[in-house]
């Protein structure tokens, strides 16, 4: 059952405030058990477990810092969602700002977000 726009919004909020507190308890009370996360920029990656979804959070932790979104939009198709938005933080290596503009892509089963398919570029 593909949930309606309005209960993807709840879903959204609760993986929001799980994804920014990096509570994997609360996420996962949003996704399937399977949930795949895959990320597709400079280095695609595909996160398939709550292990694997730790270690990118820690690694990002040191890459990256006072990350924000912005111009965030949603849109609901009738068997996906997917997110609009731009992001800026800091590259802790360099210190130097960045920049990027992206798309999430959302899929859904049993009411719960199964599929988060992200792809990012450098803003132009």
């Amino acid at each position: 059952m593909t949930p309606t726009a309005a209960e993807r919004d709840t879903i959204f909020k609760a993986f929001g405030r799980a994804f920014f507190k990096q509570d994997l308890d609360a996420m996962y009370q949003v996704v399937t058990p399977d949930f795949v996360w895959s990320c597709q920029g400079d280095t695609p990656r595909l996160l398939q477990s709550r292990e694997e979804i730790l270690a990118y959070f820690a690694e990002r932790k040191q890459q990256v810092d006072n990350v924000r979104f912005h111009d965030v939009v949603y849109h609901h198709a009738p068997d996906a969602s997917f997110m609009t938005f731009r992001l800026t933080g800091t590259d802790k290596a360099t210190g130097k700002p960045f920049e990027t503009v992206g798309v999430e892509r959302y899929t859904f089963r049993d009411g719960r977000l199964a599929v988060k398919d992200v792809y990012t570029k450098a803003a132009s």
